[in-house]
């Protein structure tokens, strides 16, 4: 498994805009994707703004590039996601994950 990192900053005065954003856009068009495993959507607040980071989980590069395109390294910042952001990564990282484990339920 491939998990693809990617961050974002929002204003303090616009706290909901990208998560509306991610749970009505991207979720459901990454669901669409075969190879996409899950993703995670974590924030912070620090210095008056607010980072998001994005964790999605992929079965392989293939599955990725359907949905970045040729360059997996590049984001995908839709302009919905752009108005919502005050900054964001233009490139991603990637991870491959070598153990995963979960707690007990």
């Amino acid at each position: 498994m491939i998990v693809r990192t990617w961050r974002g900053r929002a204003s303090s005065t616009n706290p909901d805009g990208y998560p509306a954003h991610f749970r009505q856009r991207v979720l459901p068009a990454l669901r669409r994707i075969d190879g996409f495993e899950g993703a995670t959507l974590l924030r912070r607040i620090e210095d008056g703004q607010i980072e998001f980071l994005v964790l999605s989980r992929w079965r392989s590069i293939e599955a990725i590039r359907a949905f970045a395109g040729a360059d997996p390294g590049k984001a995908v910042v839709e302009p919905e996601a752009e108005a919502a952001l005050v900054d964001f990564d233009p490139t991603v990282r990637h991870y491959e994950v070598v153990e995963e484990a979960v707690g007990k339920s």
